[in-house]
């Protein structure tokens, strides 16, 4: 569904961010771009929808490839919405409706059509309600449900979300992962940059991990964490859970020569269930 085939980036000053990136998505993952801060994640999602154009390689939406006039970006963005790690550099509007309703009015829908999916949109990430609310009087996690109801009015196909659950407590993070999971089981392919393991393993059926602006692992969350020289190439650590099960096996307490360990609460449960029988 959503493709990058060699895909070189630099900065105006000639810092390389991005090197040769390959990666393939399919319709109805729900795929995160694993990394450490600084390792490319953002400046990547910027090419899946044309707001930055590589020095060399091609994006592909549906087998179709990215252009980058005025015409080409609003197909292909109506496709592909972006959610930005800070939800102040995407919401502007003087009211939260009028946000949401600023992607329906650039595609000239009647005005009957962009209440409906202004209204659709804000209920859909529990923000009914908040239609006259000023933005800069909502909360961090209500300021990132209506950077998400702004994309999804636009009726996407792919979600991108950058870094999802930054700056959110626990409760809100919590609530941002369900609803996406929620819009994943309704179609949509999502894709979510993070450097948090704790989070991946949970959520994503597949993880791409990047280092220096290069793709140097992928598979499933299972796979990735099981490769220790993976994750230390990357800067990243094992989720908590699978710490908690390689102290276990250091301590003798169990046995796990493939460093195979459970990576959710639910694989966590039955292998203590196994150990107390």
């Amino acid at each position: 569904m959503l493709e990058a085939r060699n895909i070189f980036y630099s900065y105006g000053d000639g810092t390389k961010a991005l090197n040769n990136i390959n990666l393939k998505i399919d319709k109805g993952e729900i795929v995160a771009l694993l990394g450490k801060n600084g390792a490319g994640k953002s400046t990547l999602f910027l090419h899946f929808n044309g707001i930055l154009i590589p020095d060399k390689g091609e994006i592909l939406i549906d087998g179709e490839k990215l252009q980058y006039d005025k015409k080409s970006l609003l197909k292909f963005r109506q496709k592909v919405g972006i959610v930005f790690q800070n939800p102040d550099d995407q919401i502007f509007a003087p009211t939260v409706e009028e946000d949401v309703a600023f992607g329906p009015l650039n595609l000239k829908l009647p005005m009957d059509e962009v209440e409906r999916r202004v209204t659709e949109s804000l209920r859909r990430v529990g923000m009914s309600g908040f239609e006259k609310k000023a933005p800069h009087y909502l909360s961090g996690g209500q300021k990132k449900r209506v950077a998400i109801a702004g994309i999804l009015a636009m009726k996407p196909e792919i979600m991108i979300l950058d870094e999802p659950t930054a700056g959110l407590d626990p409760l809100g993070a919590s609530k941002i992962i369900n609803l996406l999971q929620e819009l994943n089981d309704e179609g949509i392919t999502v894709i979510l940059s993070t450097h948090d393991v704790d989070l991946v393993q949970e959520y994503v059926n597949k993880v791409f991990v990047i280092n220096d602006g290069e793709i140097i692992g992928q598979g499933k969350p299972k796979d990735v964490f099981s490769d220790k020289e993976l994750l230390n190439k990357a800067h990243l650590r094992l989720p908590l859970i699978a710490q908690l099960f390689e102290r276990l096996e250091k301590n003798n307490i169990i046995s796990n020569k493939n460093n195979n360990y459970p990576l959710t609460i639910d694989d966590a449960y039955m292998e203590i269930a196994k150990l107390l029988k």
